[in-house]
């Protein structure tokens, strides 16, 4: 699988992973929206689980370096709606038939994805939305490695420093409940572990590097990422119905 990519295509997903690093570790959010729609038009076998284990890794090193400014109370709570969305995901994804019926839920999602991130919708701090919330990041997270746009309608308001410590702590456990579905359904194989193995490094340095970067970056070429991310998901859509 990866000895049939390219060099080049093997460049261009390293180099996504690098922009999703930096978006995530900037903001709290966001390396899913970034890589997953970019890499699954490179292959599809980069989703979801090679993406989600590297953004457990991404979200976790970032959450560890602001610890201090993570919220515990507000993870617990919205945790338990991952939980759910989680459990309703692997029950849609045991009842896919192929692999076109999977490429047409992923690239609705993303879309969906897309479009509550220019919503502009904002959503109180309660805890309501926190769970509610949280359900639907599980739900699609799950199903597509895209989780944060739901829990972003609700910190859009926060605190920067709060906000994105706590999403980068929420995002890394939800992700790990999410991986942990998956395996559980059968959906993880050996090559995801290839795809892990040799996008992990680049992931490594740029994790490093990236809290050197100020969050204005990352926001700067926000609707960049989106419309390439749309771009993607309609690209799949194309793919599955007509290829």
């Amino acid at each position: 699988m990866i000895a049939d990519l390219p060099l080049w295509m093997l460049g261009l997903a390293a180099l996504i992973v690098v922009l999703g690093v930096i978006v995530q570790t900037t903001t709290g959010m966001g390396f899913g929206l970034t890589a997953a729609p970019l890499l699954a038009m490179i292959d599809t076998h980069f989703v979801p689980i090679p993406i989600i284990t590297l953004g457990i890794v991404t979200a976790s090193l970032a959450a560890i370096k602001e610890r201090r400014q993570v919220r515990l109370d507000e993870i617990g709570i919205a945790l338990a709606g991952r939980l759910a969305g989680m459990l309703c995901a692997v029950a849609v994804l045991l009842v896919l038939p192929d692999k076109d019926s999977f490429a047409v839920l992923f690239s609705a999602g993303i879309l969906f994805a897309v479009a509550l991130s220019l919503a502009g919708i904002r959503l109180a701090l309660t805890r309501g939305t926190l769970v509610s919330m949280g359900f639907v990041s599980g739900l699609m997270g799950t199903i597509t490695a895209v989780g944060a746009p739901p829990m972003a309608l609700i910190y859009q308001d926060v605190k920067a420093d709060h906000a994105r410590a706590t999403l980068n702590a929420f995002f890394a456990i939800g992700a790990a409940v999410s991986l942990v579905g998956l395996i559980a359904i059968g959906r993880a194989h050996w090559s995801d572990a290839v795809l892990i193995a040799v996008l992990a490094p680049v992931m490594l340095v740029a994790s490093y590097f990236a809290p050197r970067l100020n969050a204005s970056v990352a926001r700067r070429y926000r609707p960049v990422v989106l419309a390439l991310s749309a771009v993607a998901a309609i690209n799949l859509l194309f793919h599955a119905f007509f290829w």
